[in-house]
């Protein structure tokens, strides 16, 4: 199924495989100089999500210790738990050896990382939680 053909549902829930390879394109495309941000749980090492950063949400981060990100498809600084409680304490950033990706030890301050929620409406502890099936999409 195209990307474009399928539901916001069934995007975030679904067991299609759909992905977003142009997602790059729309990165550059908001008009920000950006790097990739990956997210991890200090105490667990799971992988919660990967976002972008701007200086403005690097600078954020360090100064309140809570994660923040720039938010491509609003074009705006997103402090993530602002509004569903779920922050993310900073713990330590880390810098790559090209200087050109960062990943952020956080650890969580509310009940997940994901903005989508469970079957029974809680929040996800992170946003990995389907894997590669055939040519779909299985929970973990």
């Amino acid at each position: 199924m195209e990307r474009e053909q399928i539901t916001h549902e069934e995007l975030e829930e679904g067991a299609v495989l759909a992905l977003d390879f142009g997602k790059l394109k729309k990165v550059a495309a908001c008009g920000q100089d950006l790097l990739p941000v990956a997210v991890q749980d200090a105490d667990s090492g799971e992988v919660l999500i990967v976002a972008y950063v701007n200086e403005e949400a690097l600078e954020y981060t360090r100064r309140e210790g809570i994660a923040a990100f720039w938010s491509t498809s609003r074009n705006e600084l997103w402090v993530k738990g602002a509004t569903s409680g779920d922050a993310l304490e900073l713990v330590e950033i880390r810098v790559n050896c090209e200087q050109n990706s960062l990943l952020y030890k956080v650890r969580p301050k509310g009940k997940g990382a994901c903005h989508t929620k469970d079957g029974e409406g809680r929040s996800r502890q992170g946003c990995y939680y389907r894997r590669l099936s055939g040519d779909g999409l299985e929970p973990v």
